[in-house]
């Protein structure tokens, strides 16, 4: 069973930037699409970023994009989100979580079927 492990979660101020990374267990790893999504206090988790297996192909939320990236490194079992021009509505746990095939619904969250545990990220104004 896969294990997804985030880290680089903190305290920033509005304009910052901060760097996420998830760690991935098991084997295959480049086989599998994978996302980004958080999760603020009262509201729905959300999706944030995806990429592809091989990291070709990503996507993001309209509210992200331009400020995030998303990117992966398969020899090392690690996806990554660099997070810049941070806001305060950025603050939320944020998740990374892994598809088993790739589809069209990158964006919703029933199409990941490993989940990490959640680092948060907190921006202040």
């Amino acid at each position: 069973q896969a294990q997804l492990v985030e880290s680089g979660g903190g305290l920033v101020q509005a304009g910052g930037s901060l760097r996420l990374s998830c760690a991935a267990s098991g084997r295959f790893f480049n086989t599998y699409p994978m996302g980004w999504f958080r999760q603020a206090p009262g509201k729905e988790r959300e999706f944030v970023a995806a990429i592809n297996a091989n990291g070709e192909r990503t996507f993001y939320a309209d509210s992200v994009k331009g400020r995030f990236s998303i990117s992966r490194d398969n020899a090392k079992n690690t996806m990554y989100l660099q997070m810049n021009s941070l806001k305060p509505d950025d603050t939320a746990v944020y998740y990374c979580a892994r598809r088993e095939y790739y589809t069209d619904y990158y964006y919703l969250p029933d199409e990941y079927e490993y989940w990490g545990q959640g680092t948060q990220v907190t921006v202040s104004s």
